[in-house]
């Protein structure tokens, strides 16, 4: 076994081998696979190698190996939320077309499954490509020499890449519609999972700043239509003037109309409501939904775009090409 940073041993890993015979791990993956296309020589090492630090690969990862193929893990936070649901087949398509196989990690959206995710899959996939919460040490301890590209969130280390999200000027644009639309009591429903207020909160906040609107109405609302409409509620009690709501993401606009429509108010005339994230989902309900919409496809397809440069060598793309931005679309609830 090799030795974490702690005091517990940590499972030594492909990688792990590879390294300390001087191959990379496709070679490994034939010498451990009897593949005829490797030097009996270097075979051997491989195998002396691994007996001497004990690595077992797992039934799965021998399943892996013997594809011949990429490898991508793809690790999303919540599956049955309908944004990381696009974000995921939309790799998925772009994944496809370049002939790589994708094992999607869903981590319920806890910090103990996703460490136990990186546990197990970093040493079974060719690159790691998704959300990710934890710090970049312990990223950096579970994925060594795996490329890693985190979707939505910044990075510091140089063994990362990060595709970015600004929707600064999607919100932007969003408060200057509620307000030439005459609203000037502006709410919004944040995320409630997290120590600190989102980065979609702060782009609220300076939007609000900029035409001179009170950004104090905000509460947090449990990630789901059932947390939307609850968090309309302790919104609407605490501030009873409010017009007009801007919510972290449709899922919890989607709960808002539900609520809103429950408790009499006319979506938009009493109430407009604009969400984040721009699902498809928001064309389906009545009224439809405005959103600062993201491009999940764009999402997507930069991920995998970047797996494949860091894979083959290619120079990778820059963080001003990395970047997907979020633009207003009005539907018919503001």
């Amino acid at each position: 076994m090799v030795m974490s940073s702690g005091t517990e041993p940590r499972k030594v890993t492909i990688n792990d081998v590879a390294r300390s015979v001087g191959v990379s791990r496709q070679t490994v993956s034939r010498a451990l696979n009897d593949k005829g296309e490797i030097d009996g020589s270097t075979k051997q090492r491989v195998l002396d190698a691994a007996r001497e630090l004990g690595y077992r690969p797992s039934r799965f990862a021998r399943g892996l190996v013997r594809q011949d193929t990429t490898t991508i893990g793809l690790v999303i936070p919540d599956l049955l939320n309908p944004f990381f649901t696009e974000v995921a087949a939309a790799a998925l398509e772009a994944a496809r077309a370049r002939g790589w196989h994708v094992v999607v990690y869903d981590t319920a959206d806890r910090a103990d499954e996703e460490l136990g995710t990186l546990e197990v899959v970093a040493s079974q996939v060719d690159a790691l490509v998704g959300y990710f919460s934890c710090s970049e040490d312990e990223l950096e301890l579970f994925t060594r020499g795996v490329p890693v590209v985190l979707i939505g969130r910044e990075h510091h280390s140089a063994r990362f890449s990060s595709i970015r999200i600004d929707g600064e000027e999607g919100v932007h644009a969003a408060i200057a519609h509620l307000v030439a639309a005459g609203h000037r009591r502006v709410g919004m429903l944040d995320h409630d999972g997290r120590a600190e207020p989102s980065i979609r909160r702060e782009w609220f906040t300076k939007a609000a700043a900029a035409y001179g609107i009170d950004d104090g109405r905000v509460v947090g609302a449990e990630q789901s239509a059932d947390g939307g409409g609850a968090a309309l509620r302790t919104l609407l009690a605490t501030h009873p003037d409010v017009t007009a709501v801007l919510t972290f993401n449709d899922i919890i606009a989607i709960g808002v109309l539900r609520e809103a429509r429950r408790l009499g108010r006319s979506v938009p005339r009493e109430l407009a409501v604009i969400g984040f994230d721009g699902l498809q989902l928001g064309a389906l309900v009545e009224p439809p939904l405005s959103s600062v919409a993201l491009d999940t496809r764009k999402l997507g397809a930069l991920a995998i775009d970047q797996v494949a440069r860091l894979l083959t060598g290619m120079d990778p793309l820059g963080a001003d090409e990395l970047v997907v931005r979020a633009e207003l679309r009005l539907g018919g609830s503001a």
